[in-house]
């Protein structure tokens, strides 16, 4: 079953990701079949679906790391092609460097300090050498200091990653993609493993990229609730279709069960874990904090530099 759609969109005349005809089989399974998905650039979209139904597969097809199928469809990101006909561009390299991905297990470094973390988003427009020796000017050191002031994490700025808690790592991960100047992010699930506290702090940072960098968010989310709470545009997958691809606010609790393929009000209460739909409420929302000189300079200070 597909709904009836009214796409929210943001700047059709610069899409930052047109997905035409994009089919993907894993044996005898199809995983994704005729995707066609454009993102305008700036917009703030949640991937939302049941288990298996295709949304950790797109983002990664999306991001060119992983092709699809032979003949099958075109990706493009601010008009490169990321992939065609099920290879994927000897640019991607290129390409790659302005989509951040965000993982749901961080990909963090455990035994490098938090700074040391964040610096490697700058990989791209880093020397190989210095990166590698992980030299880098202190006005680098500035820049990443300051991405971890966004996240609220400045304080911790010197401490091991492993050190870390979850909500702790992915906003770090968040920081990173930050220093990596990425135009889009992908976020693939990145508070699936989150108490609900620490997944509104996640959240809140991805919000405020897209609202005051103006980067275009794509993030897969097995949460509804937060996918209703932040995201104005909703794309639901299962079975590898897209069934519906429109605002957020018109997405009813009958098309959730149908999307999940849960029957009656009670089976909405497991969708995320935290409250039933008729009970949801927006909380007042907390602005991550702003940098200041002196704040980087403290951090600057406690981690040695």
């Amino acid at each position: 079953m597909t709904f009836e759609t009214n796409t929210v969109q943001g700047n059709m005349k610069n899409p930052a990701i047109e997905i035409i005809g994009l089919n993907k089989s894993f044996g005898t399974k199809k995983a994704l079949s005729e995707i066609h998905l454009t993102v305008g650039s700036g917009e703030f979209v949640a991937l939302i679906g049941p288990s298996g139904s295709g949304k950790s597969t797109l983002l990664r097809h999306t991001s060119g790391l992983v092709a699809g199928d032979r003949r099958s469809g075109t990706i493009s990101v601010f008009g490169q092609t990321v992939q065609k006909n099920g290879r994927v561009s000897s640019r991607i390299r290129e390409i790659r460097a302005n989509i951040g991905f965000i993982f749901q297990q961080f990909n963090l470094v455990n035994r490098l300090t938090l700074l040391q973390n964040v610096l490697v988003g700058m990989i791209s427009r880093v020397p190989v050498w210095r990166s590698l020796s992980g030299i880098y000017t202190r006005e680098e050191k500035q820049s990443a200091m300051r991405s971890l002031y966004r996240v609220g994490l400045h304080e911790a700025v010197s401490q091991r990653a492993s050190t870390l808690s979850g909500g702790q790592q992915q906003r770090a991960a968040i920081a990173r993609t930050m220093e990596q100047r990425a135009k889009i992010i992908l976020a693939d699930e990145p508070i699936a493993s989150l108490d609900p506290e620490s997944a509104r702090t996640v959240m809140e940072c991805l919000a405020q990229l897209n609202r005051e960098d103006q980067v275009t968010v794509v993030v897969s989310l097995h949460q509804v609730q937060f996918a209703l709470q932040y995201c104005p545009r909703l794309v639901a997958l299962k079975d590898g279709r897209i069934i519906y691809d429109g605002p957020s606010k018109q997405l009813t609790p009958a098309m959730l069960r149908e999307i999940y393929g849960v029957h009656g009000a009670e089976g909405l209460e497991d969708l995320d874990g935290t409250v039933p739909l008729p009970e949801m409420k927006k909380k007042n929302r907390q602005p991550m904090p702003t940098t200041d000189s002196a704040g980087v300079a403290v951090g600057l200070a406690q981690a040695g530099v």
